[in-house]
């Protein structure tokens, strides 16, 4: 069984003008202590998704090469496999958790899950990893999923032994509470903008 960090950073490319911008970001959290960033692209625009990976990849890595970063392509196994990223990460919206991994082999996969029948379908499958939520209002989707509350992440933990990620509306105020409801995980946007390295590495404190 895989082990996910504490700190589940998304590098979101909505939030960032330039591909130097979104790298210059990522490289903060790297120095944060980050040892894994899903990269999120929901332009559409499989051109852009590909250049802004690869550069992700290049350059993180040039930064840190002592340092195993593993990168996570959201919803696009293909494209994970064209720039050679480390897993791909689905929602209930994707191809199928069996058909990614046809794609991806051994890489890790992560499935996106919002309710108990959710959770427990995908526990059934060769994902990884489960991410549960919104655990908290977020801002994060322009149509999010109802919002599940730590009694979500509860019921989640007990449906699964698979790795757990909380995720929606988690800031450092209230991620202790997610792990102390059962997830191994938090994931974050908006609480990692301003000042990325200082943020992580706030996160990290909490997330003891």
């Amino acid at each position: 069984m895989i082990s996910v960090p504490r700190l589940y950073p998304i590098v979101d490319a909505a939030f960032f003008s330039t591909t130097e911008e979104l790298v210059a970001f990522a490289a903060e959290l790297v120095a944060g202590g980050c040892t894994l960033l899903q990269y999120r692209n929901k332009s559409g625009n499989a051109r852009v998704v590909v250049e802004q990976a690869r550069e992700l990849r290049r350059q993180s890595r040039a930064r840190a090469p002592a340092l195993h970063l593993r990168l996570i392509m959201n919803d696009r196994a293909d494209l994970c496999i064209l720039t050679e990223f480390d897993g791909v990460h689905v929602g209930q919206d994707d191809l199928l958790p069996e058909s990614v991994r046809g794609i991806i082999g051994p890489r890790w996969l992560g499935v996106s899950t919002h309710n108990p029948e959710q959770v427990k379908e995908a526990d059934r499958t060769s994902a990884d990893y489960l991410a549960v939520g919104p655990v908290f209002l977020t801002s994060g989707k322009d149509r999010p999923d109802p919002v599940v509350g730590l009694e979500g992440v509860r019921r989640a933990r007990r449906l699964t032994r698979k790795p757990l990620v909380a995720i929606g509306g988690i800031t450092r105020a209230n991620a202790a509470s997610v792990i102390a409801a059962g997830a191994d995980s938090a994931a974050v946007i908006s609480d990692l903008l301003r000042e990325p390295r200082k943020s992580a590495e706030e996160f990290f404190r909490v997330l003891r």
